[in-house]
């Protein structure tokens, strides 16, 4: 039989080390950094699936079950990916059931209607004054559809004219009805840049400028600064002979942004986008202050619509992380 204070030496010793390493766990405690989170939200353009849904693979009423999926939280809506809507002899009923169906797809999906991007709906630039009051009274209808959707803006395009003076002068007398049209609903009227004139960055805020209204600004998109005469602005297939610089061109637009438009083309081994410096990019934006919504607007051919769309979230989720 052992001895009584041996076994109790040995119990001591032993508690002796558990307490030391108690000590030293306490000084020394392993924290888990959790990732930052980005300075923005991420937003789906729904033209990044535009391939699918002007098919007819899928139904581009399937956009807020798609993002949802994806990991976003907002919605981009593209008023020409329903033919539905666009195709219809009484466009007024056919909105008002546009709305209705995307709402309830909003809500189901847990997904933020963020705005709606206006196509072939006139001229608004035109130098045709019943042509660009007609553009203008088309476009109002979309103002209301973006009201009853709770989304913050619309995104117009000014075409119709290529003289820059009058280009000019007839995008100030649109724009300006339109926000204040826009004003008392709550919604921001915002222009992207989408080529011809509207590439030409100085030439833009002039317009934006000259509205003198608060609820009008940008939409400025990282791929399309081609100024050129027929086109919409995408820099993608490297063709384009007169470039504005992109880095600036951003610059100039990102005080008057109520949206920021990633476009994207291709990625390459570590998932940086090969035709623009999105950390660069990204970096124009966080510096004026901007915490809005990004939208993601993949327009690739290498990829499908969905791995593009996914390496232009994670891109921008790494570098916002970063920032």
């Amino acid at each position: 039989m052992k001895p009584k204070n041996k076994n109790f030496n040995m119990k001591s010793y032993i508690l002796s080390l558990i307490a030391i390493s108690l000590v030293f766990a306490c000084q020394n405690p392993k924290k888990s950094t959790p990732p930052a989170e980005p300075f923005f939200k991420l937003s789906l353009a729904q033209w990044s699936f535009n391939k699918s849904f002007r098919s007819g693979d899928i139904s581009p009423y399937e956009f807020a079950r798609l993002a949802n999926e994806l990991g976003f939280e907002g919605l981009e809506y593209v008023n020409q990916l329903y033919p539905d809507v666009m195709e219809s002899e009484d466009k007024l009923t056919a909105i008002s059931a546009f709305v209705e169906k995307n709402n309830a797809l909003a809500a189901e999906y847990k997904m933020q209607n963020v705005l709606i991007m206006i196509d072939n709906e006139g001229d608004l630039a035109s130098s045709d004054e019943s042509t660009r009051l007609e553009a203008v009274s088309n476009h109002k209808l979309w103002i209301d559809a973006a009201n009853q959707m709770g989304c913050s803006a619309v995104r117009l395009n000014l075409f119709g004219e290529k003289n820059p003076e009058k280009w000019v002068s007839n995008s100030i007398l649109s724009l300006s009805d339109l926000a204040d049209y826009a004003a008392d609903k709550n919604i921001n009227v915002i222009v992207e840049n989408h080529g011809r004139l509207s590439s030409n960055i100085p030439v833009l805020m002039q317009v934006i400028q000259g509205t003198g209204k608060s609820n009008c600004g940008t939409l400025p998109d990282f791929g399309n600064f081609c100024i050129a005469e027929e086109g919409y602005g995408s820099l993608f297939n490297g063709t384009c002979k007169k470039v504005y610089d992109p880095y600036q061109g951003v610059s100039e637009m990102i005080p008057s942004a109520f949206g920021v438009s990633a476009k994207s083309y291709d990625f390459d081994e570590e998932g940086n986008e090969t035709t623009l410096d999105y950390q660069r990019l990204i970096t124009i934006v966080k510096d004026a202050g901007y915490t809005g919504f990004i939208g993601v607007e993949y327009e690739g051919e290498r990829l499908n619509e969905e791995e593009g769309i996914v390496a232009t979230k994670s891109l921008l989720e790494k570098i916002g992380a970063s920032l």
